[in-house]
């Protein structure tokens, strides 16, 4: 078996940092501004307005079914991915967005939170639409760098 070239650890070492440890960085805020012993009715009193966002394709239908799960369960964080974490923190909390917007990687200089979620789905878009799994050397050290600052303030943590 060929061992693996710089560029395909390199995508290695990005994808199992943003497929384990941000999420459970993205979560531990998202837990913090919907606690969890409060979503199920946060999301039944916010019905409304999730529904309109389903009829426009924002939210589909798993993630709907997340979130209205059937009786006896009951919704549950650990079950969203960032992206759905990132829509509720959009749309059901007070959160500014960044200069940008949540859909553009924000400049280093931004330190919000919601600064910090974009830039989590920045590079988790980005992995997603790679055609091959490499990733240069210099990328990888911009993105672990913007990465390990996110997962590692105290309001992530």
């Amino acid at each position: 078996m060929a061992s693996l070239s710089i560029e395909e650890e390199n995508y290695v070492r990005i994808s199992l940092f943003l497929t384990g440890i941000s999420p459970r960085a993205a979560r531990n805020f998202f837990d913090g501004e919907i606690v969890p012993a409060c979503l199920d009715a946060t999301l039944k009193k916010e019905y409304n307005k999730l529904f309109d966002l389903k009829k426009k394709r924002i939210i589909n239908q798993s993630q709907w079914n997340l979130l209205f799960t059937r009786f006896p369960d009951v919704p549950d964080s650990k079950t969203f991915d960032v992206t759905l974490m990132t829509l509720l923190l959009r749309n059901l909390t007070p959160l500014t967005s960044p200069l940008c917007g949540f859909d553009h990687l924000p400049s280093a200089i931004e330190t919000t939170p919601a600064a910090d979620l974009a830039r989590i789905k920045h590079y988790r878009n980005y992995l997603a639409h790679l055609d091959e799994g490499k990733i240069e050397t210099t990328f990888l050290n911009t993105a672990w760098t913007d990465l390990t600052g996110v997962c590692i303030q105290p309001i992530f943590l």
